[in-house]
């Protein structure tokens, strides 16, 4: 259960979408994100799902790994459609004892559904194509303009690429300190839901004792190479946008323009 978290792992590749620069990634994402709220029928989850498919095949990821990126998630997504299949008034379609199912509710469970799914999908694929020294140097020189109001852009593009890399690392050793409690007897899949997160209990302590010892090995390194912060720090490759991230965000503002003219279009309706 552990392995299939993907968040904040990095596969290497020459995809077009591999070689954006990392800005045009990040705000790429961000604008989709905000585009998926603009969506409030099938045909634009249709438009909005068939975009992150075809950015997934250019990637060159494969669709297990994406597929991965989602399991994890499954109750809640599952808790988020039951909630508001049974919680949204509207047109009753059958009831199930004392619950009862709308037309309304199932419309809206799909759509915020299909929203989670597609955020996660695209915020994945964001960290498979964008390597962590990448993603640190575009977080930084998007921050950058907030200097001026005491924003410590590289400290904070640092420190969000840390925790975002570490993840992965993480969850390997609690799944491997799992391991080892379930060869002297651990019990982690039988029983209730409560049962199995008590058990969990014991997972904790050497998790944390883990993660303090790579926190320190981290800081000790960083010191031993001389890491003073951002301050007259240069880089080996400098960031620089070309044709493909033009057409990139071409490709993005069509994406917003057929949405809100199919938004646009059903209100005049």
């Amino acid at each position: 259960m552990l392995t299939d978290i993907t968040l904040g792992q990095y596969f290497p590749g020459k995809s077009p979408i591999h070689l954006l620069d990392p800005r045009t990634k990040i705000l790429g994402v961000i604008t989709y994100i905000s585009t998926i709220f603009l969506a409030e029928d099938y045909l634009a989850y249709a438009i909005l799902t068939a975009f992150a498919a075809m950015a997934v095949a250019v990637s060159g990821i494969p669709m297990r790994m994406v597929l991965r990126s989602i399991k994890p998630l499954w109750i809640i997504i599952l808790l988020t459609v039951a909630i508001h299949v049974f919680s949204t008034p509207g047109t009753v379609l059958y009831n199930l004892g004392p619950l009862t199912v709308t037309q309304e509710g199932s419309r809206m469970g799909i759509f915020m559904s299909l929203r989670l799914v597609l955020l996660i999908v695209v915020s994945s694929l964001l960290t498979f194509t964008t390597s962590p020294i990448a993603l640190t140097d575009g977080i930084e020189r998007l921050l950058n303009p907030f200097r001026r109001l005491g924003v410590p852009a590289h400290e904070l593009a640092m420190m969000m690429t840390i925790a975002l890399r570490f993840i992965p690392t993480l969850l390997e050793e609690a799944d491997r300190i799992m391991k080892a409690q379930m060869a002297r007897g651990a019990d982690f899949s039988s029983g209730s839901i409560l049962k199995r997160a008590k058990n969990m209990v014991p997972l904790l302590v050497p998790l944390f004792i883990s993660a303090f010892r790579r926190a320190d090995e981290l800081a000790v390194a960083m010191e031993a190479r001389c890491y003073r912060g951002g301050e007259n720090r240069t880089r080996m490759k400098e960031l620089k946008m070309g044709a493909p991230d033009v057409m990139a965000a071409v490709i993005l503002m069509v994406l917003i323009a057929v949405l809100v003219t199919v938004r646009a279009y059903k209100l005049v309706i």
